[in-house]
Parts: C-alpha cells; structure tokens; sequence
C-alpha cells in the first residue's frame, strides 16, 4: 500500500468514463498529481489510451498508462471503445461495455504487488465499489462538470423528499438551494454547502486549465507542425471562428444543415472540426464550394488547444461541455455557444453572463434553431461592434482562469483531503 497516510507519496488510480470529454479532465487531473511525486495509473481501454495526448517525458515514471481489453457487446460496431466512435443510439452499447469491464479491473486490483491508496471513478462505475472494497481501497469520484450543476442534480435523498417529476421542475432552482441561485458562489460557500448535501466531502480541483506547452521544440520547424497549424500560419490575424462541438454532438441533419447554413450566412472566415458519426448526415449540397476561400471544413484529429492558441484564431463557437469552454477560456476566446445536453446549458448561461460570449437562440418550444440565429450570434461576437467587448471580458476571464498558482493550491487541498481519508 502506498505511503498516503504519512508523508510519502500516494498510489491513485484514475479510471474514467469511455468518453474523451472525461478522459482529458482526468488525465489533466493525472498529470498534476504526478507532477508532484504521487504514483498514478491511468485506467482506460487500448484504442482510447493510443488517442490520448502524450504526457510529458518528466513524469513517465510516476504516470503510467494500464490498458483493460474492451468487452466484446452484440452490435458495438468493431474498434468502437469511445462514446466518440458511435452514434447516439449505440450509448448504451457502450455503457454495457463498460460494465463488462468489472472482471478486467478486478483481475487487475488482485494482480498489483501493493494496493492503491486511492481508485478515483467516474459516474458510471456502479460496480467498482464493491470490487475496491475487497481490497480495502477508498474511492472518490471525479465529476468533471461545474460544482453549480452538482447543485442542481442533487442527491439521491434530496431528490427523494423534492421530487420533480415536470420538465418545468427543472427551469427553476431545486428546492434543497436554501439561498438565491446564481451561477456565480464563492468557491467556499458553494463547496462547504455542497459537503452537507451530499454529505460527503467535496473538493474542488481547480479547472484544469490545459498545461501541455503550446509551442514545441517541433513546431519550431515547419515540418514538425500540423497541417491545420501551417494553413493558419497564413491567415490574418484575429480572422477565423473556430468551430468544434465535441466528439459527442447529438446533432441531426437539419441542425447540421442549420448550423453550416449560418456560417455561410454570417460571412465570416471559419475553420470547422467535423469528425464526429453523430452529426447526422452530409452537409448542405455545394456548400464546402461555396464557402471554399474563407471556409474550411476539417475531417481529421485537431490539436484544439493549439488551434485555439492560434494568432488567427479569434473567437471559438462551442457546445459549451467543461472541457472546451475551459481550453477556450484558457486561451482568451471569446465564444458562440450552442448548447446540447447535460450541464452544457447551465455552461453557457453563466459565460453569457460574464459577456465572454453570445448563446445561438433557440424556439422555446421546441429548442430547435436556424440559421438566422447562428448568423447573428457569429456576427456580434466575431465581426460586430461588440467584439472588442467580448473580447476583452474573454481576456479578463483568462487572467482568472491561468492564475496558476490558484491551480496549485486546489491540487494541493485535493491532495490534503486525500492524505487525510487515506
């Protein structure tokens, strides 16, 4: 067993949910245990592992990367290890890969010399407790969406004595908030409360801005750079929207055609990363043609970071998951914001509320949205007379949101806490 209850180093495992939006936050999280001495494993199957992006040479040999083989599931298309490589409808295809994983990972706690001091999980790990109890190993979860949205889910308890069984129940503030709900809390207020509600204790550990340098001894030379990087090379400066929705955008035919539709509409330089199978069907017929000069569709891996760190990159339109909101953030973005699922709402009401960026608009009724909107959200953050404006919000939010040693001094609570249970 690791040494956390003194004063060496811990041994924790990380183990997230088959879903890249996961998988980065807790190898950022990884990265910065190790970087000051603590032993981690990083959990996740082959294919998902060989996408993640390198961690650095100077940690290897306190971050290691274990593979678990990917159960085979009737219908989960071949090489399918990701929420990324299926289409909405195969989720749950993936969720029972996932659980199918309970052997692989017992079998792997046995086989360990010494036990972890800690296994850090993911929402959908049900079956591991009982797994980590065996071995007398402790297990926090990591959930990688906003504290507020914590809030606003509740647990199990509270759910109990304030059901909500209306969809309008949800556009209000549960009634276990007992003060004013706002987005914005005073990280003490919000996390001290969150402890008594779940009664358990909450941690935050930051919001794991991305860390990995953005220029290389490789990009120094031209060849070491990406395609997409050199094209941007000879852009203006500040000219392009970048446009990414995450590998999990559940969006279908006409809101993919609705979208590309007001880019074109809006009139403005753009570069689109469209990988993901669940964009549903093929863009608008001649529309990469009629674009072609000032828009760029790109079909291949994006280094979204870099791209966002880019001189001709000037604004960002996002799905506001955590993950993305943050790296463009980060990198002093302002954003267009369209919203899909889970907290990616609640994300983009608080940015909107910090002018760093304006939401698409939507049919009340329905949620649906057109081109007009995306056009005019586009052009006010990236072409109209309210873009030094969001601008210059997005630049203030950046000095708060790289306050490095603010950062440091999360990790370091987390850790506190970690010693402390251990």
């Amino acid at each position: 067993m690791g040494e956390g209850g003194g004063g060496g180093g811990l041994d924790v495992v990380m183990f997230p949910w088959l879903a890249f939006g996961h998988m980065i936050p807790f190898l950022e999280l990884s990265k910065r245990l190790a970087a000051r001495g603590h032993a981690v494993t990083f959990l996740s199957t082959p294919r998902n592992l060989a996408r993640l992006p390198p961690a650095p040479a100077s940690l290897s040999d306190r971050l290691r990367f274990q593979s678990l083989p990917m159960p085979a599931v009737e219908r989960l298309p071949e090489g399918a290890e990701s929420t990324a490589d299926v289409t909405p409808d195969k989720d749950g295809l993936v969720k029972k890969a996932c659980d199918g994983l309970a052997a692989p990972f017992a079998a792997f706690l046995a086989g360990r010399a010494e036990r972890p001091d800690w296994i850090v999980v993911d929402f959908c790990h049900h079956w591991l407790p009982p797994i980590a109890d065996e071995h007398g190993v402790a297990c926090a979860m990591f959930h990688i969406i906003p504290a507020a949205m914590n809030a606003m889910f509740g647990p199990r308890w509270a759910n109990a004595q304030y059901p909500r069984a209306a969809p309008e129940d949800f556009t209000v503030p549960p009634k276990w908030i007992p003060f004013p709900s706002t987005i914005a809390f005073r990280r003490r207020e919000l996390f001290d409360f969150l402890t008594g509600l779940f009664r358990k204790p909450t941690v935050p550990a930051g919001s794991l801005p991305p860390t990995t340098n953005l220029v290389t001894d490789d990009d120094a030379a031209t060849a070491g750079r990406s395609e997409v990087l050199q094209w941007l090379d000879g852009q203006p400066p500040k000219s392009f929207i970048y446009v990414a929705l995450g590998s999990e955008a559940p969006l279908s035919t006409n809101d993919l055609h609705e979208l590309a539709l007001g880019l074109e509409l809006a009139g403005v330089r753009f570069l689109w990363a469209l990988r993901s199978p669940r964009a549903g069907g093929a863009l608008p017929d001649g529309f990469e043609q009629r674009t072609r000069g000032r828009g760029v569709v790109w079909r291949r891996w994006v280094a979204q970071v870099r791209v966002l760190a880019h001189g001709a990159v000037g604004a960002f339109l996002t799905h506001c998951g955590w993950g993305s909101t943050i790296e463009g953030l980060a990198l002093g973005q302002p954003l267009v914001m369209l919203p899909l699922v889970v907290d990616q709402g609640i994300v983009a009401r608080a940015m909107a509320e910090r002018g760093v960026g304006v939401e698409i608009a939507r049919d009340e009724s329905d949620g649906s949205f057109d081109r007009d909107a995306v056009a005019a959200a586009v052009r006010r953050v990236a072409v109209g007379g309210e873009r030094e404006a969001f601008a210059g919000n997005a630049n203030h939010i950046k000095d708060v949101v790289g306050d490095q040693e603010r950062e440091e001094r999360y990790i370091d609570e987390l850790v506190g806490y970690l010693r402390r249970y251990s």
